[in-house]
């Protein structure tokens, strides 16, 4: 308690300069507890998401009281985004209970809607056809999965539904049919977020305790030579640390309940919650308000042992010892694991990220990103030493001579951007293998369109829409059922592609003898489609329009050969049926139109909300697709894309604080250097160089690193991409912007003002 409030007294009467450090010391904490807080709330955000979603699942059977209640439910494509929609028939037996957000069921015609459907009522007047009744109400939060969600509760008879209809028991499911994120996804978006975040986090955290360590360690270096023990002298530091990293936390709790209030109803790109979702949590309190004054004490003793242990050299500014070499084992065997993964791709024999070699990609990329962060001294150390050993140039050698003394204040100064790279590779592969699983590995996307529900206009317009590569008809031959003999006329089915050569050749990977304006057969060699088809056989197709009718085509001798895509409209036809082929003023009965675009989930987005702006009622199939593994991938790119954010501004703030700080305890020697002689250009130059050699070393190193790890997680995720060749240039370009904007950081920090105070106090 004595050392406890003797810190508290040094604290309050140590002067403006001490009182200022501490209130930056936390203030800089807040915005390590603010992002923390952020990042250990994004689960429970998910949560919440599927908690409701789980609870308004109704509950069916197929049997029970033939007067029960009736439910179906339908969920289509509205653009790149689900529109659920639930009919319910009212019936005189069984459970009447009303889903969570509504007050009674459904009617016959009334019509329950989301706060966002209701909206898009007077936005989009066409939608009126997906919701047949008058609406009577809007559906509450408790019933949403969040706040722009698309549903609808829609009440009928009991004879529209019946011959699909199921009994209604009630409502609530133990998990959510639709997980917002995948379980398994969602532990990779935690451990991307842990890297992005976290890490550079506890170096930010570790960063504003050490704020004037030098002038803090010549204080409790001269209480210990007045009698303080080793254990009070350390108390003492840590006292001031823990308070500091107490108020902080205390400050970012409060900057994110202001955050979540603010984002929640502003909403991210593809994430929407409601305020209550992101409420803090008792366990988000307990480790904000524990873990980090813990850190805080941790770091605050034992950066005080030197002090405490040989004060004496403190005093008199004695040479450090040179940093540990322990760290590097500690990235040696994490290259060693990731790069076994990664000589297991190159073999063509890749790891399986299944039992232990789970635990090892996760392990081998944890141990390379903190073996990264505790070899920078020692690397700083090694490079400064050699090149102030051989280099005839004063600035470069001022400069090293300072790096090869205090090795561990580039640490603090160049750690979190080195981090940030690291960090920004992995998030890199987790979005690559996403993509690979949640959507098909061609470049091309079909979406496949009832013919019957689009006029000619809106088929005009979405064939002419931006982003679409081609578009074309599929139609199906009749089939007279009552006709028994095998041998007979239109006895069989096939399907027809109305399209060009030029348009078939875009939704294909090649195809070769194609003759326009000639029927032909499609033939995939790696498809058994058609294949018993025999030339000659007849197919009947029916017609629609101004002269209705039908067109026979018997099934030709000539072909065309193309090779497809695994995921297709065009595999299922054995024809190709030229446009002029067709009747004037007609079109196919059984048919659909196909577009396709770029396979790129943003075109895949672009040409969805295309369609539900010129047909908003029309019902799109995505070929090997579905809307919610593609709102899935906007889900998990938001989130890294916003633990990339805070990652950014954490390495950023680290940077700043440190480079600021480092700049403030030199002011001494650099007042020393000036009065001897040296140039303002020159003494910029040596602050640059400080700075910039070892951040430009460690960056290369993140980088490979980086890259490495990266592609042992692809390895082993089983995808067809394993090695991301193309994010080379960007993350190089991210390097050269990093280094370039720490340079200009370091340039104003050595001011002209030269005050010899500074060297007579000393």
């Amino acid at each position: 308690m004595t050392e406890f409030l003797l810190g508290l007294r040094l604290l309050l009467g140590a002067g403006r300069g001490n009182r200022t450090r501490f209130f930056l010391m936390a203030a800089g904490g807040s915005i390590g507890v603010c992002c923390l807080a952020l990042v250990l709330t994004v689960p429970a955000i998910l949560h919440a998401h599927d908690g409701r979603a789980a609870a308004r699942q109704p509950v069916t059977s197929s049997k029970g009281s033939a007067d029960g209640t009736l439910v179906v439910q339908r969920s289509d494509a509205y653009g790149s985004r689900p529109f659920t929609r639930v009919f319910i028939a009212r019936g005189t037996e069984g459970t009447r209970s009303a889903p969570p957000g509504l007050p009674r069921l459904p009617g016959p015609g009334e019509v329950f809607v989301s706060p966002r459907v209701h909206d898009l009522l007077r936005e989009a007047p066409a939608v009126k056809g997906l919701l047949p009744g008058r609406e009577k109400g809007t559906i509450a939060g408790a019933g949403l999965a969040h706040p722009d969600e698309l549903y609808a509760y829609i009440g009928t008879t009991r004879g529209r539904i019946a011959h699909e209809g199921r009994i209604l028991k009630g409502f609530g499911y133990d998990y959510a049919p639709s997980p917002a994120v995948e379980p398994s996804t969602l532990t990779d978006v935690r451990f991307a977020l842990a890297t992005l975040v976290l890490l550079p986090l506890g170096i930010f955290l570790t960063v504003c305790a050490r704020l004037s360590a030098a002038s803090r360690m010549r204080r409790l270096a001269a209480l210990r030579l007045l009698g303080l023990s080793v254990k009070g002298t350390q108390r003492v530091n840590a006292t001031e640390t823990v308070m500091a990293a107490l108020l902080g936390a205390v400050l970012g709790l409060g900057e994110y309940g202001v955050l979540n209030q603010v984002m929640s109803r502003t909403g991210l790109p593809a994430l929407r919650w409601y305020p209550g979702d992101g409420a803090l949590s008792t366990t988000t309190v307990a480790v904000c308000l524990i873990g980090c004054p813990a850190l805080a004490w941790f770091v605050g003793r034992k950066s005080a042992r030197e002090a405490a242990a040989n004060p004496l050299a403190v005093r008199r500014t004695a040479l450090p010892r040179p940093p540990s070499k322990w760290g590097a084992l500690l990235l040696v065997a994490g290259m060693g694991i990731v790069s076994g993964f990664c000589v297991s791709g190159l073999l063509g024999h890749p790891a399986s990220s299944v039992g232990v070699n789970a635990l090892l990609v996760v392990g081998g990329v944890v141990l390379t990103g903190v073996g990264l962060v505790l070899t920078l001294p020692l690397i700083s150390y090694v490079l400064a030493r050699r090149v102030a050993a051989s280099t005839q140039s004063l600035t470069l050698n001022l400069a090293m001579r300072r790096n090869e003394a205090e090795p561990g204040s580039t640490m603090r100064v160049v750690t979190g951007l080195v981090l940030l790279v690291y960090a920004a590779s992995l998030a890199q592969g987790v979005l690559i293998q996403l993509e690979q699983v949640s959507r098909p590995s061609g470049p091309v996307q079909d979406y496949s369109l009832s013919l019957s529900a689009l006029a000619s206009s809106q088929q005009r317009e979405l064939g002419d829409m931006a982003g679409v590569r081609t578009h074309a008809v599929t139609m199906n031959s009749w089939v007279d059922f009552e006709r028994k003999s095998p041998g007979a006329a239109f006895a069989s089915s096939a399907t027809a592609l109305i399209a060009s050569c030029a348009q078939l050749d875009r939704m294909v990977r090649r195809s070769e003898g194609c003759v326009d304006g000639k029927v032909m057969r499609l033939v995939d060699p790696n498809s058994s489609v058609g294949s018993g088809v025999k030339p000659g056989t007849p197919f009947r197709f029916r017609l629609s329009g101004s002269k209705a009718g039908h067109l026979d085509i018997g099934f030709p001798a000539a072909r065309i050969v193309y090779s497809g895509y695994s995921a297709s409209a065009v595999g299922d036809a054995v024809l190709l049926v030229p446009p002029s082929a067709l009747p004037e003023h007609t079109r196919p009965r059984d048919a659909e139109l196909v577009l396709t675009s770029s396979s790129e989930p943003g075109q895949v987005r672009k040409v969805l909300d295309g369609i539900g702006a010129i047909a908003p009622i029309a019902e799109v199939e995505l070929v090997g697709l579905n809307v919610q593994g593609l709102e899935q991938i906007s889900v998990v790119e938001t989130l890294l894309a916003l633990g990339t954010i805070m990652g950014l501004v954490i390495g950023v703030a680290a940077f700043l604080v440190s480079v600021t700080d480092r700049a403030v305890e030199r002011r001494a020697q650099v007042t020393a250097i000036t009065l001897i002689g040296a140039r303002t250009r020159t003494m910029r130059a040596v602050q640059c160089l400080q700075v910039v050699l070892p951040l430009g070393l460690g960056l290369a190193l993140a980088a490979v690193t980086g890259k490495l790890a990266e592609s042992s997680y692809l390895v082993t995720g089983g995808g067809a991409i394993r090695w991301d060749v193309a994010g080379i240039p960007l993350l190089s370009l991210a390097v050269a912007g990093v280094v370039v904007a720490a340079a200009a950081g370091s340039l104003p920090l050595a001011g002209r003002r030269i005050d010899p105070e500074l060297i007579r106090r000393d």
